[in-house]
């Protein structure tokens, strides 16, 4: 509870500074996008960047400025129906797989909208009584961090939209290359136990994340880098696509009908193999982390290794030891790095764990039309942890819980080993 107007003052103007640059980055990341850019939704699963950006702003108005001003008139009436993304509470919503076929409204009119938003907002957070400062504070955190996920949402989405593209286009051809050799994978000896799981309640968290409980881990090893492109090769080269014994039922279904025999943006040009990245086709590092994987390539992969994918808790176990540090998108290479002399643990890709993603004992969601949010997805999907190359640096931690559907592999997606001790 605040208990001054001093301190309600500080906490105004960190949430200003917060909310400034929050939003200013998403509109960074949408500089190098010519007009036509903003319209491209290449399949079901990515968005238009014009819906990314107006969502995240329909969402300040619809979860922030509609309930803390009396009487707020929305920008406009039909917005609401266009930009919801999933919040049945909030009404009818115009269906995912159509957004690219929306030219109207234009981009420009995306901006002012945001504008407004923005303007609306700085009011809002200037002005707001005391006694209902933390609430705001926290309607607005919630909203920023959903911000930054569609910032690597946007990422994705236009590294595949421009995939989809025969001339294959570069987002950013200033994109620094990773640099460096990866080692040999080295194997920690990790003691089970009774380990706690979940968010401690120290900062922001997602409710999912939530409560903290106590898990039994049973001893195991974890592999301390990424499995390599050089390492995924060897996997392909001995067949790994066509020998039945190392997938699961729906993996092999999902490989036949598709017609995959590698990961995702790979390509073989004149006998060698390259990779298409936010910065254009590459010459395939083998020391760079194999990207882009279904959960099904990565189970197939660690079965074929005579191993196995980690548990979500062993992985929050280790991640919860360690700083987070690591390749975020403020490294700016967009693109995981090799693993060099350091571990790689947050950042770069997210891994893919065997666990379901599953309410935790003694789950709420959050009251009202924002519990919408997380639960209603813990369904037919898979755990994955620890950040990406894309994920802005600040927005992960140990308990952070992704979520994929297991056939899903646009996301910057990798595969770490395990092993039983």
């Amino acid at each position: 509870m605040i208990a001054s107007e001093t301190e309600a003052q500080n906490r105004r103007e960190i949430l200003l500074t917060e909310f400034g640059r929050v939003r200013l980055c998403t509109e960074t990341l949408c500089e190098p996008l010519v007009t036509e850019d903003y319209q491209l939704q290449s399949i079901i699963q990515t968005s238009p960047p014009k819906w990314h950006i107006a969502h995240v702003t329909w969402f300040f108005e619809a979860f922030v400025l509609s309930d803390f001003i009396p009487g707020y008139q929305p920008f406009h009436p039909r917005f609401n129906f266009l930009f919801n993304s999933y919040y049945y509470t909030k009404g009818d919503m115009y269906p995912r797989s159509e957004r690219g076929l929306l030219s109207r409204p234009t981009v420009k009119d995306i901006y002012q909208y945001r504008a407004h938003i923005n303007s609306a907002m700085r009011d809002l957070i200037e002005s707001v009584d005391i006694a209902k400062l933390d609430e705001l504070y926290f309607r607005v955190t919630l909203g920023l961090n959903h911000e930054q996920q569609h910032q690597e949402l946007l990422l994705m989405d236009i590294k595949y939209n421009f995939w989809a593209n025969p001339l294959k286009p570069v987002y950013r051809n200033n994109l620094e290359i990773p640099q460096g050799k990866s080692r040999p994978m080295r194997w920690l000896e990790r003691t089970g136990g009774i380990h706690g799981l979940g968010h401690s309640n120290e900062g922001f968290a997602f409710d999912n994340e939530t409560p903290r409980h106590d898990v039994l881990i049973r001893d195991h090893r974890l592999a301390d880098r990424l499995v390599t492109n050089g390492e995924y090769l060897n996997f392909i080269d001995e067949g790994g696509y066509s020998d039945t014994t190392l997938w699961l039922s729906d993996g092999w279904v999902l490989i036949q009908a598709k017609g995959w025999c590698h990961p995702l943006y790979w390509q073989q040009v004149e006998g060698s193999w390259m990779q298409f990245s936010l910065g254009g086709m590459r010459d395939l590092n083998p020391h760079e982390p194999v990207c882009h994987l279904s959960f099904y390539e990565a189970d197939a992969y660690a079965r074929w290794a005579d191993k196995r994918l980690p548990l979500e808790c062993e992985l929050e176990a280790m991640l919860s030891e360690l700083p987070v540090s690591g390749n975020f998108a403020d490294s700016d290479f967009l693109h995981p790095a090799p693993a060099g002399n350091a571990g790689q643990w947050y950042g770069d890709l997210w891994t893919w764990t065997s666990s379901p993603y599953m309410a935790y004992p003694g789950f709420k969601p959050l009251a009202g039309s924002i519990g919408e949010y997380n639960g209603k997805f813990m369904s037919n999907q898979m755990v994955l942890k620890g950040g990406c190359c894309a994920t802005q640096y600040g927005h992960t931690r140990a308990s952070y819980r992704n979520f994929f559907y297991p056939d899903e592999r646009w996301a910057f997606t990798g595969l770490r080993l395990a092993a039983d001790a």
